[in-house]
């Protein structure tokens, strides 16, 4: 796919969490101009042009925050796992709400923060690395392991409902683990670094004719269990590997064992919990 001329302003959701706060710093170096969103203040929001501090359920706080931007990138939400009320309330009815607003201001183009946790319940990998034919493909069915992996097949299926009623364009990345550096034996696998998220993200934003596409998010690692053929397709050309983090991690917390439920499947421990109930 080609890549037009880059959005000139773009609003980061979710702009105070941890991806949140490494892309405002990185986005910038591609030639955007951010519109920061996010529910609590966001620290060193000086450096943006414009901060908003606002509920994804702020009707009106959201289209001010919608109004006049080329594209959007949602990072907000709950991004671990929470009781089903809350994750009903920010991560369903906010995104809902910002496609929503979307749709009312014309916006064309959203990059969509999904997870690896829509399909955790698939079996990883267990040879390394990974022949080609055995890496899971976007397409494998989803498999969510919480109800934070719930919300975010909702959010692939509201983007696709979103392209097709109205035109509005998204690429869906299934996050890996966006750090500096990879904390664990599993994160060797799908780690994303700062550097490739943010080349990943503008190449989301660029790439023509995605209309609804789904794409895993991670670097080039050696370790790695999923296929990135169709981040590759829009232009992301990731650098980074997390094999040089390898030795260390694994001295320190051993291989993956296939007979324990927290290593066996994608999602990692998110797949040994019971779902949190509300009180």
């Amino acid at each position: 796919m080609s890549a037009p001329h880059a959005p000139r302003t773009v609003l980061l959701t979710g702009a105070a969490g941890g991806m949140g706060t490494l892309m405002r710093r990185l986005l910038p170096a591609y030639g955007y101009r951010l519109r920061l969103l996010d529910l609590v203040p966001v620290e060193d929001g000086p450096d943006a042009d414009e901060v908003i501090t606002a509920d994804l359920c702020d009707r009106d706080a959201l289209r001010q925050a919608v109004h006049g931007v080329d594209a959007i990138v949602h990072l907000a939400g709950i991004s671990l796992e929470a009781p089903f009320l809350k994750i009903l309330r920010s991560n369903i009815e906010g995104t809902y709400r910002l496609y929503e607003a979307a749709r009312q201001e014309g916006i064309r183009r959203i990059v969509f923060a999904s997870s690896n946790h829509a399909v955790g319940f698939t079996p990883r990998p267990v040879a390394m690395p990974v022949p080609d034919a055995s890496l899971i493909p976007v397409g494998a069915p989803r498999r969510p392991d919480t109800f934070y992996g719930l919300s975010k097949g909702f959010g692939e299926d509201l983007a696709s409902l979103y392209w097709d009623l109205h035109g509005i364009e998204t690429v869906s990345v299934r996050i890996g683990s966006c750090f500096p550096e990879p904390t664990s034996v599993r994160m060797l696998s799908v780690w994303l670094s700062p550097a490739d998220a943010a080349r990943l993200l503008h190449a989301a934003l660029t790439a023509e004719g995605v209309g609804h596409t789904v794409v895993y998010g991670s670097s080039a690692n050696t370790r790695l269990w999923w296929d990135l053929s169709t981040a590759r397709a829009l232009g992301y050309e990731p650098q980074d590997d997390s094999e040089p983090y390898a030795a260390e991690l694994i001295a320190e917390q051993g291989e993956l064992d296939p007979a324990n439920p927290g290593h066996a499947h994608l999602g990692g421990h998110f797949c040994t919990r019971p779902p949190i109930w509300p009180h």
